[in-house]
């Protein structure tokens, strides 16, 4: 069975787990470090949580956060003290290593970096663990030197995003976006791909469902015709309620939004644009279908797209924003869903409806189209 994060205090957990060992090997005590063991005894009397990742086999990883202000001492230079969250550990097991558990970890980590308000977030690292380094530098934290201990020291700071990936950006969306769109999702499919939205904003409910999928989506669809969407712009989620009980102005809405970062077509009215190995290469392990569900809808449907996205934030429950709010706003049109294209001032507007703090997710709105 999957997994899931939750917080855990450290006094719940075996420090004689195996799953361990490797941080103790690492981080032993001497004169100049207290070592990661009595380190950890102390948290736990202290009644410190973790972010833990278990399922059938055990642990699966284990992140500490920790808010700081003060200077960072490299062999290099001085890092001045402002306000900073400490990433005081991040490991994974041996089995998830190469795996998207990682990614999601590293997305929680970050939404709650972005919450924070804080404005640099930092890792310290070993150049050993290459693996983890590539994932850190694919969500944009860079090396700023290295500390008396020999790790490196990994930085991600808000005055100094990447707007060139939106991967390097993560959670914060590129200001210099025009335009955004929606995508429409039916409500079963939906809650499968995009299992934070219909959560509070409270970090202890966010990681109880799992990550093992990652922040990385894939979209398989049938529209009828193919979307504008362009790679770096924002979508809109919009959870399609399918059933019949009540009304379905008021239970579809949109729940999330995302960030474009690929789109591929396979198929369009009938024509293969795309061998189907191909396709499934393309797609990797970001499905939450298999391969047997893919193949039946590259035969059957008449046009195929897929789109990759990152999953940027969401509204959490009371604050989706239902089609009547939409439509009786003007921010609904009277084209086809997918194929409208919101405004820059529209997709913040109803950001805001979602009670989503918008200069906390565009913080740099002096630049314009």
């Amino acid at each position: 069975m999957p997994g899931k994060f939750e917080l855990k205090k450290f006094s719940e957990l075996d420090l004689s787990d195996r799953f361990f060992d490797s941080l103790k090997n690492d981080y032993p005590a001497d004169e100049n470090n207290i070592g990661f063991e009595n380190w950890f005894k102390k948290k736990a009397r202290e009644g410190a949580t973790a972010l833990v990742f278990s399922d059938d086999e055990g642990l699966g990883a284990f992140v500490c956060l920790k808010d700081e202000q003060e200077s960072i001492n490299l062999v290099e230079r001085t890092l001045p003290a402002i306000n900073r969250k400490k990433i005081s550990t991040l490991r994974l097991a041996e089995r998830y290593r190469g795996q998207r558990l990682g990614e999601g970890a590293i997305g929680l980590v970050l939404w709650n970096w972005q919450k924070s308000k804080a404005q640099e977030i930092y890792v310290t690292i070993f150049e050993k663990q290459a693996q983890l380094i590539g994932q850190l530098e694919r969500f944009g934290f860079c090396l700023a030197g290295h500390n008396p201990n020999g790790e490196c020291v990994y930085i991600k700071s808000r005055s100094q995003i990447d707007y060139n990936d939106p991967y390097k950006s993560f959670p914060f969306i590129n200001p210099s976006f025009c335009n955004a769109g929606y995508l429409i999702v039916n409500d079963t499919y939906h809650d499968t791909l995009f299992p934070y939205s219909e959560l509070s904003h409270t970090l202890q409910e966010q990681v109880a469902l799992s990550v093992a999928n990652g922040i990385s989506k894939i979209y398989i669809g049938s529209p009828m015709s193919l979307p504008p969407y362009r790679i770096g712009e924002p979508v809109l989620v919009y959870r399609r309620y399918t059933g019949s009980v009540g009304s379905k102005g008021y239970k579809s809405c949109v729940t999330s939004y995302c960030v474009v970062t690929d789109m591929i077509v396979a198929k369009v009215n009938g024509c293969y644009k795309m061998g189907f190995d191909d396709l499934i290469k393309r797609i990797g392990n970001k499905s939450v279908f298999n391969v047997s569900e893919i193949r039946n809808k590259y035969d059957s449907e008449c046009t195929l797209v897929i789109i990759e996205m990152l999953y940027y934030g969401f509204f959490g429950a009371g604050n989706n924003v239902n089609w009547f709010w939409l439509k009786n706003n003007g921010y609904w049109g009277t084209t086809y869903p997918t194929s409208m294209r919101l405004t820059k001032e529209q997709f913040k507007a109803i950001l805001k409806e979602g009670n989503v703090d918008v200069s906390n997710v565009i913080i740099d709105q002096s630049r314009t189209c």
